[in-house]
């Protein structure tokens, strides 16, 4: 059964750091494209950054110098380090497996709130 689980979220104040984590299981880890995706409210899914199984990373505009993806493929995890938090990075944020085109895995979703 595949399974990813995402944790780390939470409230924090502006400024501030979290690091997410997506434990994934049921399926090879290492083999899967890995993104980090999110969804504010009233607004549409939007791409935070991705890794590839090589390695190579992506990491949109509004993240770039501030937040940071990476993996452990020993673990099956995938990592979100967000740094310099703002309000505006107030989302529920989705760990996202895929080795297209038929395997796209979905995980439930971490609420990440920046407030003061």
């Amino acid at each position: 059964q595949v399974q990813l689980v995402e944790s780390g979220g939470g409230l924090v104040q502006p400024g501030r750091s979290l690091r997410l984590s997506c434990a994934a299981s049921g399926f090879t880890f290492s083999r899967f494209y890995m993104r980090w995706v999110r969804q504010a409210p009233g607004k549409e899914r939007e791409l935070v950054a991705s890794i590839a199984t090589t390695g190579v990373t992506y990491t949109s505009e509004f993240a770039k110098g501030r937040f940071s993806i990476s993996r452990d493929n020993d673990k099956s995890t995938l990592y979100l380090q967000m740094n310099s938090l703002k309000p505006e990075d107030t989302a529920v944020y989705y760990c996202n497996a895929r080795m297209m085109p038929l395997s796209d895995y979905w995980g439930q979703g971490t609420q990440v709130t920046v407030s003061s």
